[in-house]
Parts: structure tokens; C-alpha cells; sequence
């Protein structure tokens, strides 16, 4: 059962949680917003209590930076993040930057066959937070995201699988 204020998206990626982990976290820059736009800033330190920085870019030049930290790091299985604190655990206030309100994400990998369940859960502190996000597109920009991830993570698995 979803959590008060949950908002939540998942695909089948037909590639091992293996691959699909390495390249949400080495390639991350070009699947973590939908395109047209791009994420020329990646600064991840993947660790609880470590940096999640990134800048997404709008087709205009637009940059719009998102601060956060890791909560939860487990290879394969697992990310946690949230934006309501920067590095070294300092409390940030949110505003301006298109993303006003804070959350918590839960990514999870799961085995399902040969390939992985992608789960993305976001967590909202009120329901005004989780309307916020809704309306600014969560499903279907998240969903997108998550295809993008998946076009190059199954890439990866078919080259890894005619190398082999």
C-alpha cells in the first residue's frame, strides 16, 4: 500500500540489475531528465551522507541546479535519496529552482527473470508537495526518464550478451 503523500512509477527493463545499476550511476547524465533537455552536471558521491548534485539544462540554456544527499546506497539493489538536505547533512530551503518542495526518492532494482524492475517511489512531507509534482509533470517525466534509462541499459546487456 503507498504511502501518504507517495507518488511512484516502475518499468521492466530487460537488462540484469547489474547493468541497469552501472549505467544509472556512470551514465547518468544522459537519461536523468527527458529530453529535449540535458544534464550536464553530475556530481554524485554514492554513499549515505554523500553529494547528489545535478544541473538539468532546458533547451533554452536554462540551468537549473538540484542539490541533495544520499540516504541509502546498496550496488544493484537500491538508492535513496532527498533534496531537503545538501552535503554534510545541512538542511537546505527549498525555492526557486522549479523544485520548491521537498522529497524523498526510492529507486529499487529488483531481479524479475533475465532483466530488472525498475521502481521509482517519490515521498512528499503534505499533500500540497505531492499536487506540485503531479502537476509539474512527475509521471510522465519520470516515465520517460526511466525509458531513456532503459534504451541504454538493454543496449549495454544485448552488447555485453554477442560479446560473450
Amino acid at each position: 500500500m503507498p504511502a501518504q503523500h507517495e507518488l511512484s512509477i516502475t518499468r521492466f527493463i530487460d537488462a540484469p540489475p547489474e547493468t541497469v545499476y552501472r549505467v544509472y550511476t556512470e551514465r547518468t547524465g544522459e537519461y536523468w531528465c527527458p529530453k529535449p533537455w540535458t544534464t550536464p552536471v553530475v556530481d554524485w558521491d554514492l554513499r549515505a551522507g554523500g553529494r547528489a548534485n545535478t544541473v538539468m539544462r532546458s533547451p533554452e540554456g536554462e540551468d537549473m541546479p538540484h542539490e541533495g544527499v544520499f540516504l541509502e546506497v546498496v550496488p544493484n539493489e537500491k538508492i535513496v535519496f532527498t533534496n531537503a538536505f545538501t552535503a554534510g547533512w545541512t538542511p537546505q530551503v527549498l525555492s526557486g529552482d522549479g523544485c520548491d518542495f521537498g522529497m524523498v526518492a526510492i529507486v529499487t532494482l529488483e531481479p524479475e527473470g533475465s532483466g530488472t524492475r525498475y521502481t521509482a517511489i517519490v515521498r512528499h512531507w503534505d499533500e500540497e508537495s505531492l499536487k506540485k509534482h503531479e502537476e509539474m509533470g512527475f509521471h510522465e517525466g519520470w516515465m520517460q526518464c526511466a525509458d531513456q534509462l532503459a534504451d541504454i541499459a538493454e543496449a549495454e546487456a544485448k552488447a555485453e550478451s554477442q560479446a560473450a
